[in-house]
């Protein structure tokens, strides 16, 4: 083959491709909290926590406490689309059960 038949690579022709890596990056993160009030009782409090974030009798209780005695505590840290629904479930659970109890979220 002559030198006008043959292929030429990239590499020959001067070309230089380097990959590069992706830039991803991580999702923003938002806390989920619990505000206090005055009408809710203790244990609604302690079920919702158990029920929505997991969270076992002790700990539960201990993140109530907290809302209890400082105003408001946080129930977990997560990405905006789950924070957002952990928020809205609580808030209609809490309407459904005729409690006043509200949940929020902040950017993290």
């Amino acid at each position: 083959m002559s030198q006008r038949e043959r292929p030429e690579s990239e590499h020959e022709r001067g070309l230089v491709v380097e990959t590069a890596k992706p830039e991803l990056e991580r999702p923003p993160l938002f806390r989920v909290l619990l505000l206090n009030d005055d009408y809710t009782p203790m244990d609604f409090v302690v079920e919702v926590l158990q029920l929505f974030f997991g969270m076992n009798r002790e700990k539960a209780t201990q993140v109530m406490l907290h809302v209890h005695t400082r105003g408001r505590g946080v129930c977990g840290v997560y990405t905006r689309e789950v924070a957002e629904t952990k928020v809205s479930q609580v808030n209609d659970f809490s309407r459904t059960h005729q409690h006043p109890l509200m949940c929020t979220m902040e950017k993290a």
